[in-house]
């Protein structure tokens, strides 16, 4: 069939420059110091450090928070094009595994989010810079800046970045559903999840006119937001009062091909 060739050729494609990039990323040093930051950033303190907790045995794999990511961030509908080529953008996606034969069948789901590591692959390959890990430990994305050349996405580990092939399109009735604190990417870069960085702004704003310090619970990602097993937590990481860090102290936590070094801030708690 037409449709399983390309898919089957794009990831061993994929997953040869993948093993090149993080052959060339374990030589690196190790100190934090290596992980390239934003201009004048490169001594700037970090108050908060962001993290996000899911657990599995609460995902029931409704994929709300799918739906939620692609509202929230202004993701284009993938055409019929798109699903045949392997060609869909999708910042939180549901990785699929299956376990058992029929009848005694049982199937599982994980959320992926990108992974914000502290030591991204992704960062240290992009010739103009256009990626950085920011102070806070965010992966972001400066669209404007992006060539693409598609490093960073061969890089990545977790297949977490998505270029952009074609120009996002939307149905006449949902382009007034765009929302406004995030930029649509054009046709030609590369994009990827942010932790939805617009609400930090947001959240940070709304503390200052109040004349205090951010608060747990002021930060909150539309994909925690919505989902109804309440399998996600979101929080600063160096706080060690936050439910986020609690959780991830848990014994059943753990990181996604933590055998990369390259210390994932989503951590996975296991199925009881």
């Amino acid at each position: 069939m037409e449709g399983l060739t390309y898919p089957r050729r794009s990831f061993l494609a994929r997953a040869l420059a993948a093993a090149a990039s993080l052959a060339l990323f374990r030589r690196a040093p190790k100190a934090e110091a290596s992980v390239r930051q934003a201009p004048g950033q490169a001594g700037a303190a970090r108050p908060h450090r962001w993290g996000m907790v899911i657990d599995l045995d609460r995902c029931t794999g409704c994929q709300a928070c799918v739906v939620a990511c692609w509202a929230e961030n202004n993701q284009p509908l993938p055409s019929p094009e798109a699903h045949r080529t392997g060609r869909i953008i999708e910042w939180m996606s549901l990785l699929p595994s299956t376990e058992g034969e029929y009848p005694a069948v049982r199937q599982r789901f994980m959320p992926v989010p990108c992974q914000h590591c502290d030591r991204p692959p992704c960062t240290p390959v992009c010739p103009v810079f256009a990626t950085y890990k920011n102070p806070e430990g965010l992966v972001a994305q400066i669209y404007s800046r992006c060539i693409g050349c598609r490093y960073c996405v061969n890089a990545c580990p977790y297949t977490c970045k998505f270029f952009n092939w074609s120009t996002p399109t939307w149905p006449a009735p949902m382009e007034a559903m765009h929302n406004p604190d995030v930029s649509v990417r054009p046709k030609g870069v590369t994009e990827k999840c942010t932790f939805c960085h617009h609400r930090l702004i947001r959240a940070k704003e709304q503390a200052a006119s109040e004349g205090r310090a951010l608060r747990e619970g002021d930060y909150v990602p539309a994909c925690m937001q919505v989902c109804p097993a309440h399998a996600i937590a979101f929080g600063d990481l160096e706080d060690p009062a936050s439910a986020v860090s609690q959780l991830g102290r848990s014994p059943r936590g753990s990181l996604l091909q933590e055998e990369l070094g390259t210390r994932p801030k989503v951590t996975y708690l296991a199925e009881t």
